[in-house]
C-alpha cells in the first residue's frame, strides 16, 4: 500500500481512463465538475430501467444529501434553482453491493462512499478500469462547501435523498482512495 499521498491529486470530470489508472490506494485526491449522487433505492432503479443521466466517465457519489425547496415548489417543476444544497455526507456503500457491478459496467469511473464494497465490486473496477474513493463521515458542512450548485434532479418520486441528485462541485475532498483499478484495497491491509 502507497503512504498516504500528502499533496492531493486533483481530477477534472469527466474522468477518464488515463486518470483513473494512475491512481493507487492511500492516494488523497480532490475531484472538481460534475458528480451524481445515488443511494441504493436509485442504484436498483438504474438497473432495471437504465440511468436518466449518461453515466459514461461519471462519478457516483453514495449519498442522500438534505435538500431544502423553494417555499412555493411544485413537484412538476424540477428547476435546479428550486432546490438549495444544506449538507452531504456519505452513506454506507456496501448496501450498493447488489447493484454497484452492473451500474460500473455502464461507465462510471469512481464511486465515492462510506466503508468497503464486496469482492465483485473489487473486480469490477479492476475490469471497467475504476476507482473506489472512501469520504469521511461527519464531514457533511465540509463537502457541502464544495457543491457550488445543483445542475439537475432525476426520480425526485423516491424522495430527495434517493434521487439522483446531479452537482456542481469544486475541489471535493478529503477522498481517500481505497480501491484502485489495479486490485488494491485498503480494506485488506
Amino acid at each position: 500500500m502507497n503512504k498516504i499521498n500528502k499533496k492531493p491529486i486533483k481530477l477534472l470530470t469527466p474522468l477518464n481512463d488515463e486518470m483513473v489508472s494512475k491512481l493507487k490506494v492511500g492516494d488523497v485526491v480532490t475531484i472538481s465538475g460534475k458528480m451524481l449522487t445515488a443511494r441504493d433505492q436509485a442504484h436498483k432503479r438504474i438497473v432495471e430501467e437504465g440511468s436518466p443521466i449518461d453515466l459514461n466517465n461519471s462519478v457516483i457519489f453514495h449519498a442522500g444529501p438534505i435538500i431544502k425547496t423553494k417555499k412555493n415548489f411544485k413537484e412538476d417543476d424540477l428547476d435546479p434553482n428550486n432546490f438549495e444544497l444544506i449538507a452531504i455526507g456519505p452513506t454506507t456503500s456496501m448496501r450498493m453491493n447488489p447493484y454497484e457491478v452492473q451500474v460500473l459496467n455502464m461507465g462510471v469511473k469512481a464511486i465515492i462512499g462510506k466503508g468497503g464494497m464486496d469482492d465483485n465490486v473489487a473486480k469490477a473496477l479492476i475490469k471497467n478500469n475504476s476507482v473506489y474513493l472512501v469520504a469521511v463521515g461527519g464531514c457533511a458542512a465540509l463537502y457541502s462547501d464544495s457543491v457550488k450548485n445543483i445542475l439537475h434532479v432525476s426520480w425526485l418520486d423516491l424522495g430527495i435523498p434517493e434521487a439522483i441528485w446531479q452537482l456542481n462541485i469544486q475541489e471535493f475532498r478529503p477522498l481517500i482512495v481505497a480501491m484502485d483499478s489495479h486490485g488494491g484495497n485498503i480494506f485488506k491491509k
